[in-house]
Order: structure tokens, then sequence, then C-alpha cells
């Protein structure tokens, strides 16, 4: 056993060793070099998260109450479904109408047996974790790296404002390879952009290749003796076994791809604003700093699918715990002002929607073919649960970009009573707009055609 153990530990070396040396995806074989050939650029896809719900007075678990005038505060930009009308809370967005939707009455039903926090370990993935599923699934960005990240140096790009996986209820990524494999989000703008742009450190592409092939020849001694130690294993070991070939072989093909892209020379990249030595306790400067990596990931086409999570439902050994009073001088925590409701719930949440307005307008300001970068992009940013309680359902859900993918802006939808959806049928659309043919996501029952031009 403990040589089995051993071999784990190498393969996840392995696994790290190839992550460092993955490069991003050569500039001129890229979107630049697409559009000059007259071929279809990038399809991309983002999703980022928000933590501890979002301020919605005068409201049941979001739902607006009959009688009651729309809060200037709300989360909601308005109240009634319709053309977008922008209040105070969502004012950041007001320049981007075009490109925004907001999305109420979604949830994912497998979310309903957790916690209000818990539920955010299934935002991205719609997994029944209180039910048939007993760890979490396949994530949507994962969905799609599994068909087109052979087309990027990265398969896909996760990053957390905390980084590493946390725990069951205390997730503190967005990303999920399968069933029980979370992925470690990146949280350090150095280490995320040395990954990025300067994965080869001090070491010569030729030293970078030796040690590839290295790393192969292992892994093929690696395989060889797993098979005929598999011969001799029990039934249940046998598929323990099996699991742990699985991760071999992709491994090698990780390897494997990795060599072939030390042929390719690197993007260049324009480092000029970028603080990568940014501290936790600037909360704007840091955000920005993870947003502007994303954009560079994206803009580079390094990959075309991540995600970010902002806040993880547990942040209480991070600096995130903090960042309301760092913005607004309010005296507690940030969990505190989900469930409290100061009067400065909503100038955070307008802080919030500043910082994901600021990556959104940065994506519509760079051009791309006859368009810009956010027409090709779709960006979904939401949380698991909404304000000042720990429900489970309607989410707080915003959806940007893709206007070249099908999607069209400019309302809000409410999914309410007998227009009521999972918000999976929502990941399905997103899904088959980049090129990721999906019928059917977790509980889905279809594609969300209300927002599909």
């Amino acid at each position: 056993m403990k040589q089995k153990s051993w071999h784990l530990d190498r393969r996840e070396f392995l696994r790290g060793g190839g992550m460092a040396l993955a490069l991003p995806f050569l500039e001129s074989m890229g979107w630049a070099k697409a559009a000059a050939a007259g071929k279809e650029l990038p399809k991309r896809m983002v999703v980022s998260y928000f933590a501890y719900g979002a301020y919605m007075p005068d409201s049941v678990d979001g739902m607006p109450l009959a009688g009651k005038p729309h809060h200037e505060w709300n989360w909601w930009p308005c109240k009634d479904a319709g053309p977008l009308t922008f209040n105070k809370s969502s004012a950041p967005f007001e320049p981007l109408k075009n490109y925004v939707s907001y999305l109420r009455g979604l949830d994912h039903a497998g979310g309903y047996g957790l916690g209000g926090h818990s539920s955010g370990d299934v935002f991205a993935t719609g997994a029944n974790m209180s039910g048939n599923e007993k760890t979490n699934n396949i994530s949507i960005d994962q969905i799609a790296a599994k068909i087109n990240g052979h087309k990027t140096r990265y398969p896909s790009l996760v990053l957390g404002t905390e980084g590493g996986t946390g725990s069951y209820g205390s997730c503190k990524t967005l990303s999920h390879y399968g069933p029980g494999r979370p992925i470690p989000s990146m949280q350090k703008p150095q280490e995320i952009f040395n990954r990025m742009f300067q994965p080869y450190g001090e070491s010569s592409v030729e030293q970078v290749r030796a040690t590839l092939k290295r790393d192969a020849s292992v892994l093929d001694l690696m395989l060889e003796q797993s098979k005929s130690l598999n011969n001799r294993l029990g039934r249940a070991d046998q598929e323990k076994m099996g699991e742990y070939l699985d991760t071999v072989r992709a491994i090698e093909k990780r390897v494997e791809r990795t060599s072939q892209w030390t042929h390719e020379p690197l993007p260049k990249v324009d480092t000029k604003g970028l603080n990568l030595e940014v501290s936790y306790k600037e909360p704007q400067e840091y955000i920005r700093c993870m947003y502007d990596l994303l954009y560079l990931a994206l803009q580079t086409d390094s990959t075309r699918y991540a995600s970010l999570m902002l806040e993880s439902e547990s942040s209480g050994t991070s600096e995130m715990w903090n960042y309301a009073t760092y913005v607004l001088g309010y005296k507690g925590a940030t969990h505190d002002i989900a469930h409290k409701r100061p009067a400065e719930s909503g100038q955070w949440d307008n802080w919030r929607a500043q910082q994901h307005a600021y990556f959104l307008q940065r994506l519509r300001d760079t051009k791309e073919g006859e368009g810009n970068m956010l027409d090709r992009t779709v960006v979904l940013w939401g949380c698991a649960h909404p304000h000042g309680s720990h429900s489970t359902k309607n989410y707080p859900i915003h959806l940007a970009g893709g206007n070249a993918l099908g999607f069209k802006h400019g309302k809000l939808h409410a999914f309410e009573g007998a227009k009521k959806k999972p918000l999976t049928n929502l990941f399905v659309s997103m899904l088959n707009a980049v090129d990721a043919p999906t019928d059917k996501f977790a509980d889905s029952t279809g594609e969300m055609t209300e927002i599909l031009g």
C-alpha cells in the first residue's frame, strides 16, 4: 500500500510539473491569425462567482413582494421582467446594457438539500450532492474543455481568490473534472502569470523537452508496472487501479501535448499597469489584477474556458473576510453584511458590480474581427443563494456577452411559477454556444431559448 501511495504522490507531482510546463497559445495562431485568414474566431466561456448572496430588500428569498416599490439598492436592477432599467446597485452595468441580462428564479434543485453556503459547491456543476450523487460532478467549464481544450495551450484556467480546493461545504474552486475530483484554483498573481507566460523559468526549450521526454518514459514504466500488478488484484482493487490508470493516461496525453507546444513561441504580453505583487489587503487592486490576468489569458488565446471564484462561502481564514471593512469601513466581517442587512449592503453589491463591469468593459473595448471580444465570450456571474437567508433557491444570476454566439441581452427574465426552469438549462445553451454540443447537463430539461436571439 505504501508503494501505491507513493505512486499517487508522484503522479500528482507530474501533473503539477505538466501544469508548470504548459505554455500559452501562440498569439499568431489564435484569433489574430484566424481573423486575417477569414477563419472562425474563438468562442469563449467564463464562470464567475461571488459569495454570501446579494442584497434583496422587500422580497422573500429574492422574489419581489407585491405592492412594494423596487428598492434602489436591490441587487436586481428592476422589479418587472422586460427591458432593463438600472438602480443604484446595478448602475455599473448600464453602459453595457446591450451586453447583459439578469435571470431571476433560477437555481439547482440538487442544491435544495444543502445549506445556503454549501450550495456554492455545486454552482457550476448542478450536482445533487444531497441526493443520488455522493461526490461533486463535472463543472460546465470542464465539459467545454474536454471537447475543445486541445485547441489552446491550456484546456482551461481555474482561478480563485483563496486558492486550492477547500472541502465539502467550503469549496474554494468552481471547477471539477468529474466525480470527486475538484481542480485547485490559483490565487497568486505572479504565479498565475508565470505559469501562463513564463513557463520555462530559467530552463531552455531543449532542457524542457528533455524533462518532458524523461517524464514520458516514467509514465510508460508506471503504466506497464500497473498493468502487471492489476492482474494480481481483487475486483475492488482492480476498480481503484482502473481509476489510477485513467489518470496516468491523462497525464501521458498532457505531457505529449505539452511537448508539441514547445515548438511554438510564447505570446507577447503587455504587462504595463499590471501589479503582480499586489497585496490581498488591497481589494480593488487585487480583484482587478485577477480579472486582468483572466483577460490576458483569453486575449492571447492561452485558453477559452475559465472559472473565477471571487470569494468562497467560507472565507474566515482569508483576507476576503475583511473586504467589506476595507472597502466600506463596515464594522464586521463580509459574511455578516450578507445576513444582518446593514445600510452598506447595497453599496457592497455596487462595489462588486464595479469590478465585474471593469472586466466586461475590457473585453468590450478589445476589437476582434468585425466586433469585440465580449461578442464572442459568454460570461456567467452569480451566487448560490439570495441575500439575508440561507435559502438555496432563486440564485442571483447575471449573464453577459456572447452576442455573436446567439445570445440576446438587455432584459430581466423572470422564471417564476409556471415559467420555472432549472439553471442548468442556461448551462446547456452556454455549452452549445461555444461548440460543446450538449443535450443534457445535470437536471436540465432543454435549452433556455428565452435568452437566444
